[in-house]
C-alpha cells in the first residue's frame, strides 16, 4: 500500500528534527483513489461534536436521518462555542470500534487498520519515527465538511500510550488553500506557527503532545476535507 518508489529517509530526518513532516505521495496511487471512493462514497458516517461540554458521537442512523434545520442550529452552536472553549464538530468513522462491534465488514477502509497493525507497517513505523516502542496504531476516518473544525489541543493520553500523531489526507486533490481545514500548529517551543494542507495522497505526522488544530472549512469548499487518523501508539498489545 505504502509507494515503492518515494525515499523516506529525507522526511524520517524532517521528523527528527522537527518534530512534524508531511510526506507526499505516500501511498500507491491505485490504493490512494479506492480509499478516497470509499470515504466519498461509501462510509455510513456519524457525528462527532461536543455537547454541556462532553464529546458526543450521533450514530449514522439518526445522523441520515436529522433535519437541516437541527442540524445547521448544532453548527451554529458549536462555533460560536469554540470562540470561548475547545469544542470540535466533524464526521467521524470509528475504525478500531467498527471492528469490534463487527459492523461493516464488507468495507474497504478495514484494510487500512489491518495494514497499520501489519508487523511490516508497526516496524516502519518505528523506524521513521525514532521510537522501538511503537506496538499499535489505531485509526479512525473523518470528513470535515463546510464549517466543520477542531480547536487547539495537545492530543496528550499517557493511559492510551499516544507516541505520534498522523493524518493520511485523501482530499480531492483539487482542493484550494483558501477552503480551509489545513492542520496548523502554533508557535511553540521555539518553533513558529505552520500550517499544513490536507494536500492529496499525503501523511502529516507530529509527535504528541504537540498544540494543534483544524481550521474551519470554508463554505466555499466544493467538496469535503477527507482523511485517515490516528495514533502511534505505545503499551500493551492490542487487537485492533
Amino acid at each position: 500500500m505504502l509507494s515503492n518508489t518515494l525515499d523516506f529517509e529525507p522526511y524520517r530526518q524532517a521528523l527528527a528534527r522537527d518534530g512534524a513532516v508531511q510526506v507526499p505521495d505516500v501511498l500507491q496511487p491505485d490504493a490512494a483513489v479506492a480509499l478516497a471512493r470509499c470515504l466519498r462514497d461509501e462510509v455510513p458516517w456519524t457525528l462527532a461534536h461536543r455537547e454541556a461540554g462532553r464529546s458526543q458521537t450521533l450514530d449514522a442512523a439518526s445522523y441520515a436521518e436529522m433535519p437541516a434545520a437541527d442540524y445547521e442550529a448544532l453548527l451554529r452552536g458549536a462555533q460560536a462555542r469554540g470562540r470561548e472553549q475547545f469544542e470540535f464538530v466533524y464526521d467521524s468513522y470509528m475504525l478500531v470500534r467498527a471492528r469490534k462491534e463487527g459492523r461493516d465488514p464488507g468495507l474497504l477502509l478495514h484494510v487500512v487498520l489491518d495494514f497499520f497493525n501489519s508487523m511490516d507497517f508497526i516496524e516502519f513505523a518505528r523506524w521513521f519515527g525514532g521510537d522501538p516502542a511503537i506496538d499499535a496504531i489505531n485509526a479512525q476516518a473523518t470528513r470535515y465538511r463546510p464549517g466543520h473544525f477542531l480547536n487547539e489541543h495537545d492530543d496528550h493520553d499517557a493511559a492510551e500510550g499516544r507516541r505520534f500523531a498522523y493524518v493520511l489526507n485523501l482530499t480531492d486533490p483539487a482542493w484550494a488553500a483558501d477552503w480551509g481545514g489545513a492542520l496548523r500548529f502554533p508557535p511553540w517551543n521555539g518553533q513558529a506557527e505552520r500550517r499544513l494542507l490536507p494536500r492529496w495522497n499525503s501523511l502529516s505526522i507530529f509527535r504528541v503532545p504537540r498544540p494543534h488544530e483544524v481550521l474551519p472549512v470554508s463554505a466555499a469548499a466544493a467538496s469535503s476535507r477527507l482523511s485517515i487518523t490516528g495514533w502511534w501508539l505505545s503499551g500493551a498489545v492490542r487487537t485492533p
